[in-house]
């Protein structure tokens, strides 16, 4: 393709990307942007009957969005959008979880979110809601982790592991120009999301979007690059959450990281494996209560690939809390 039409092109998706950004910018968000010390967090809930439960995403994701009203006929759900995400600002501060952990509390705090919750951690949110139980152990009833991570196989990855994570983040990288000049933006109203994850077109139009929204932003990119950048000091901090006595916890282990494909050829996905298994190992003796769930249909992504384990995590964590 000649330079000066691909230039033409170029030109064309970032006008796109500058005219639907500004056009979102001028609605206003589905929930509450709330000030936690000069830059807003964006806070949603839905429900209205107890318990109260506190969804904490993977890193990069909002996949919340999309099992909400599901979690709502349970109880009363509240989406934090981590700084960076969705409709929050950026924030100022290192994007670990000990800095995360204190935005959180601050901003249920201000909105006036009554304890006690059940947190709901995906991935690297499992980090997040483990230190959240750890710093604040009256404020927390009870906990689910879908697919979580632990500080021990994440410090001590071999070097296979290390080089796909940097891949990961030139990823995240590029992404930020990709979303930039509208690129992203373009694959959304193309529905490539969709082609690539099947499974997405189970769920409504709506909560669909309001995760492709996040990804379509820069800013959104650059917080995954800084959230992984600092993984390391992340899995550091997580470290002294690991006795919780006989909380209950309820920890879903998907079967692989990703699900075997043609492309996971050219990954050491044995190799995640034999980590993961690792992983879930020391999750398992968290608490004398925690019950490990298998996600056998399911790749890292069990909110998308089998939503109804975590709508079923969440009720035995629920049935637990009721019986102690």
């Amino acid at each position: 393709m000649p330079i000066a039409i691909q230039v033409i092109l170029l030109i064309f998706t970032t006008l796109y990307q500058a005219i639907a950004s500004y056009l979102e910018d001028k609605r206003s968000p589905i929930g509450q942007l709330i000030d936690v010390g000069g830059y807003r967090l964006h806070l949603y809930t839905l429900g209205e009957a107890k318990p109260t439960i506190v969804l904490d995403h993977s890193l990069g994701g909002v996949e919340g969005y999309l099992l909400i009203e599901e979690l709502a006929k349970l109880g009363k759900v509240c989406i934090c959008d981590r700084a960076g995400y969705g409709w929050s600002d950026h924030s100022p501060h290192p994007r670990t979880s000990g800095q995360i952990v204190k935005e959180l509390d601050l901003l249920l705090t201000q909105a006036k979110i009554e304890p006690p919750y059940i947190l709901v951690g995906d991935s690297f949110g499992s980090y997040n809601v483990r230190l959240y139980a750890h710093l604040f152990p009256q404020k927390v009833s009870g906990i689910v982790l879908t697919d979580g991570l632990h500080e021990i196989g994440m410090l001590n990855m071999p070097l296979q592991l290390k080089a796909l994570k940097l891949f990961f983040l030139s990823g995240f990288v590029m992404s930020i120009f990709g979303s930039a000049f509208g690129v992203i933006r373009l694959l959304r109203t193309c529905r490539v999301f969709e082609l690539i994850k099947p499974e997405l077109r189970n769920f409504s139009e709506e909560s669909r979007d309001r995760v492709k929204h996040s990804f379509c932003l820069p800013k959104h990119w650059i917080t995954m690059s800084r959230e992984i950048i600092n993984l390391d000091k992340s899995s550091a901090q997580v470290s002294v959450a690991k006795h919780f006595g006989s909380l209950p916890i309820v920890s879903i282990k998907a079967s692989s990281f990703f699900k075997p494909a043609f492309w996971t050829a050219f990954i050491p996905l044995r190799s995640i494996n034999q980590l993961r298994d690792k992983m879930h190992l020391e999750l398992s003796q968290l608490s004398t209560d925690c019950q490990q769930v298998e996600a056998s249909q399911s790749g890292h992504f069990v909110w998308v690939d089998q939503p109804e384990l975590l709508i079923n995590a969440v009720k035995t964590a629920i049935d637990k809390i009721a019986a102690h």
